[in-house]
């Protein structure tokens, strides 16, 4: 289930604990900067994927198109997943920006 590697690894990023400290907040910008980057290259091998199986499909060279289905399904829920979180940083972002210092 690689989807939900990549659910894990955006979900590892969002956690609910105090503020850090200074010197730690760097180590968590980059540790939800990897989580993110991880999700879009999991999307990418998944998207890789399901396009060659559904080539193999069209040409006859596939024998069994339900892993066909369930790669394309694979990637579009991934996808549907990444885009969501996108949106909800960029609705973050935009609040962010509407206070007043």
């Amino acid at each position: 289930m690689a989807s939900l590697a990549g659910i894990e690894a955006i979900s590892s990023g969002f956690t609910l604990a105090a503020p850090a400290p200074a010197s730690a907040k760097a180590t968590d910008d980059s540790a939800f900067s990897s989580s993110v980057t991880g999700a879009i290259d999991e999307l990418r091998s998944l998207q890789s994927e399901s396009d060659t199986l559904k080539v193999a499909a069209v040409t006859g060279d596939l024998d069994d198109i339900h892993s066909a289905m369930i790669a394309s399904s694979r990637a579009a829920v991934t996808l549907e997943l990444v885009a969501a979180v996108r949106n909800k940083g960029v609705d973050a972002f935009n609040e962010i920006m509407r206070m007043q210092a």
